[in-house]
């Protein structure tokens, strides 16, 4: 299984990737790196930059290394979904009743994690950012389904129903697979490339400069690190051992 449980230490490989859950800053580098914070402040002879409202996580980097510091608004709340073409809505009204209880969607991210060498809790922030959760869901541009798969890369997949959960879920975690062997398991260029398209993220050597993508690579990330941190959290309490048990009053 591919593993960014760095993605919530410390990591100069992964510092575009470590997302606060508030309004953030953006921090350009002499070298053209970028690094989004949540706050920054001089220690000793190194400015830290912290990657949450504590102070526990910080990368250091050197002061005359920062060109720029710009802030980042929080991202806007998911626009609700426009009304799909009289095409794709006579699509969907052709098709049975989706219920998809959250243990359903829980085991379906499971199943495709396992298959394709995917974190299940990766998928899950995608479907999030991309759905909502929302079988039905059709953007503006067209994209369809729990993880919003256009027609044109649906069919490239063999997805022949982007509504049936199950096989939009198969579809794009194949899709998020192959993009993640392509930029050799670098998580914030695939993101950008399922939400921009690689041509974008080849044209631009990165991130594309597009504000709705980077907010999208911030999002997705920020729910990852969460998340990891919570399962961190979860397996450290269970290794704690639990009291004795069963003493009488009188021992």
């Amino acid at each position: 299984m591919r593993s960014w449980v760095h993605l919530v230490a410390v990591s100069g490989a992964f510092a575009l990737a470590t997302i606060p859950a508030r309004g953030a800053e953006q921090i350009t580098l002499r070298n053209g790196f970028e690094i989004t914070c949540h706050h920054h402040a001089l220690a000793n002879s190194g400015m830290r930059l912290y990657t949450s409202p504590t102070n526990e996580n910080y990368i250091e980097v050197a002061p005359e290394d920062i060109v720029s510091v710009e802030h980042v608004s929080d991202p806007p709340a998911p626009e609700p979904e426009e009304a799909a073409p009289p095409a794709q809505n006579a699509k969907a009204a052709r098709q049975p009743p989706a219920v998809l209880t959250k243990e359903d969607l829980i085991e379906m991210l499971a199943r495709a994690g396992d298959q394709h060498n995917v974190d299940r809790d990766l998928l899950a922030c995608v479907v999030k950012a991309e759905s909502n959760g929302n079988v039905r869901a059709v953007s503006r541009a067209g994209a369809q389904g729990l993880m919003q798969l256009m027609p044109s890369t649906a069919a490239d997949l063999g997805v022949q129903d982007t509504f049936r959960p199950e096989e939009n879920v198969q579809g794009g975690s194949t899709y998020l697979d192959a993009l993640l062997t392509r930029y050799h398991d670098n998580l914030s260029l695939a993101l950008a490339a399922y939400n921009a398209g690689p041509a974008a993220v080849d044209k631009y050597h990165g991130i594309p400069p597009y504000r709705e993508t980077r907010l999208y690579v911030a999002r997705v990330i920020h729910e990852f690190n969460r998340r990891v941190r919570a399962r961190e959290a979860q397996a450290r309490k269970a290794l704690v051992p639990s009291g004795p048990a069963g003493r009488s009053a009188g021992n």
